[in-house]
């Protein structure tokens, strides 16, 4: 005698067409019998914490930028959340985790989410499917926003908006499907097995790469560096960086999909790798400069929070502390000594925190990985296995050069159509009244 439950579920399959192209991966009674409340419930959590990271990178990237720029630097970041979300749901997902086309890139069956309900997937069997396509659209949203650091203050609205949507396209997705997606050839779910459990490939070096390509195709602004105003609102850059921090609890421990021991292990690295960083950075100023400064702590905790993105998921305590001590002196070195003898102006130290951060961490997790995190990750070169260490740097390469040339052709192409840059006018005014016709509270520095 079936129970009342098992014949709704019985005859919602029925109904449904189980079996068909809409319930792949397992079959409908399979899916929903696999979802569970206390899953959804976190993953729900984190991805509104991973949201809430780009309104963080906002304020962050705000009130270190002056005065006659804040809202502009808000601006940008609010139309990435609302146009790479909309590019998500219609094309983005599809590109990025949809069935494998080649290796490279997923084919176009899930456009517009077609097929995707509330069952359960093979990237997520504990969670439905669509929460799962919510939790990765904000990373696809934070992304493209962490270059803004890099052309801050002189880049045309216009031009950023066509840049974003098409640098998400032909840059993100295929990057997150040659990593995270069933058949990309660089992952470990069929690809070469480069390991990165919340997005050091996929976001910070896909990104740190872009913004050290807008940095050499849009050139310094006027007046760099000797006359370019200190940070206007270092209270809001440290709100910015609290935002940042908290929401990187989703970003890491909520790439786990599960209410697990995995989550914490990786909230507890993530926690302590961006400490170990923010001491450091802020040890390495005392000591060169003579004062310890609340903008070297805060830029130090988000190098380490980058840094321990990647292998977040699968090193152990130790890990955490070396990555983060890694990335407060190797980012230290690349913003404060690098940056200012080549004279590149990264405005915000994009490509300097994000991309250098990314690769150190990349790098690190295949050193110090280890099973006794994660029994279904893998061991790194301390652990026995010196092969993980040269994927994760063939990873690094490949996907270094790629969103690096990418970039710069995007760059051109969209400089072509648009101007990239604003004129020289408009960059002295101010890209709050030049470009959005409106002011913060200061009209002009």
């Amino acid at each position: 005698m079936l129970s009342r439950g098992r014949l709704w579920l019985w005859l919602s399959v029925a109904l449904l067409g189980a079996g068909g192209s809409a319930w792949a991966d397992g079959g409908m009674i399979e899916a929903v019998s696999s979802v569970t409340a206390g899953d959804t419930a976190w993953m729900l959590l984190a991805s509104a914490l991973v949201m809430f990271m780009t309104p963080g990178l906002a304020f962050f990237y705000g009130g270190l930028v002056r005065r006659k720029n804040v809202l502009s630097i808000l601006m940008q970041c609010f139309m990435a959340l609302c146009l790479i979300s909309v590019q998500w749901v219609t094309l983005g997902y599809s590109l990025s985790f949809g069935p494998d086309l080649g290796g490279f890139v997923g084919n176009l069956d899930w456009m517009g989410l077609k097929g995707i309900g509330l069952e359960a997937s093979s990237y997520a069997p504990k969670i439905p499917h669509t929460l799962f396509v919510i939790f990765q659209m904000m990373f696809a949203v934070i992304t493209p926003g962490l270059i803004i650091g890099a052309f801050a203050e002189r880049m045309r609205f216009s031009a950023f908006c066509v840049f974003a949507l098409l640098w998400a396209t032909l840059v993100y997705d295929p990057v997150a499907h040659w990593v995270w997606g069933k058949g990309g050839f660089l992952g470990t779910q069929g690809g070469m097995g480069a390991i990165d459990f919340a997005g050091g490939i996929v976001v910070h070096i896909n990104a740190g790469m872009a913004a050290l390509a807008a940095v050499l195709i849009l050139g310094k602004r006027k007046g760099f560096p000797t006359a370019i105003s200190p940070p206007h609102n270092l209270p809001v850059a440290v709100l910015g960086a609290a935002m940042l921090w908290f929401g990187w609890y989703g970003f890491n421990a909520g790439s786990a999909l599960a209410a697990d021991g995995i989550a914490v292990n990786a909230f507890l690295v993530t926690h302590i790798a961006g400490a170990v960083a923010g001491i450091v950075w802020c040890v390495l100023d005392w000591i060169k400069f003579g004062k310890p400064t609340t903008l070297g702590m805060i830029t130090g905790a988000v190098a380490g929070l980058a840094a321990v993105t990647p292998g977040s998921g699968f090193i152990a305590l130790n890990g955490a502390i070396w990555i983060g001590l890694g990335s407060g002196v190797i980012c230290w070195i690349a913003v404060t000594a690098f940056k200012a003898k080549y004279e590149y102006d990264d405005s915000l130290d994009a490509f300097g925190v994000h991309g250098i951060g990314g690769i150190w961490g990349t790098i690190a997790a295949g050193i110090w990985a280890t099973k006794a995190a994660n029994p279904n990750g893998v061991d790194g070169l301390l652990y026995g296995n010196p092969a993980q260490l040269l994927i994760q740097l063939k990873a690094v390469g490949i996907v270094a050069v790629y969103a690096f040339v990418a970039s710069l052709i995007l760059f051109k192409l969209v400089d072509l159509v648009i101007n990239l840059r604003v004129t020289e006018q408009e960059e002295r005014v101010g890209l709050d009244l030049t470009q959005h016709r409106e002011a913060g509270y200061t009209i002009i520095d």
